[in-house]
């Protein structure tokens, strides 16, 4: 049965008194030369067992105790799945792609940003020139 105490020093000490103050009742009643009564008997096991609640309590006390820097470095880093080996299907398909097709982009539609780029400059490019021979005439 744990013993849900902040301090047992306190406990300990009132303990002591308690089993002290029995232990004189019964040698100033009985005599020095009788065992000791129940109340004694269940005053010491009580001591006995916040000692060792005590001593369980320094020894954890004393274990190292987690830090944040050991938190970072046992994080779980995964590691990358082993990529399934290509089937002659796909090994046909990549043949079929011409030769300045990406293999990743064989699915996509439409112009790359250098295109676009390209496309814009040209078309303002035209605009002003078209601009000059209107303004010309």
């Amino acid at each position: 049965m744990p013993i849900r105490i902040a301090s047992l020093t306190h406990r300990i000490a009132k303990n002591g008194a308690m089993l002290h103050k029995a232990t004189l009742d019964r040698v100033h009643s009985l005599g020095a030369d009788h065992e000791p009564s129940e109340i004694e008997q269940t005053l010491a096991e009580e001591r006995r067992l916040l000692k060792e609640e005590r001593a369980k309590r320094q020894a954890q006390a004393e274990q190292p105790r987690a830090k944040a820097i050991d938190k970072l470095v046992r994080t779980h880093h995964p590691q990358a799945k082993e990529k399934p080996k290509a089937t002659k299907e796909a090994k046909a398909t990549e043949a079929k792609a011409p030769k300045g097709a990406k293999a990743g982009k064989a699915g996509k539609a439409g112009p790359t940003r250098a295109e676009k780029s390209a496309a814009k400059a040209s078309a303002l490019d035209a605009a002003r020139r078209a601009g000059k021979k209107s303004a010309k005439t």
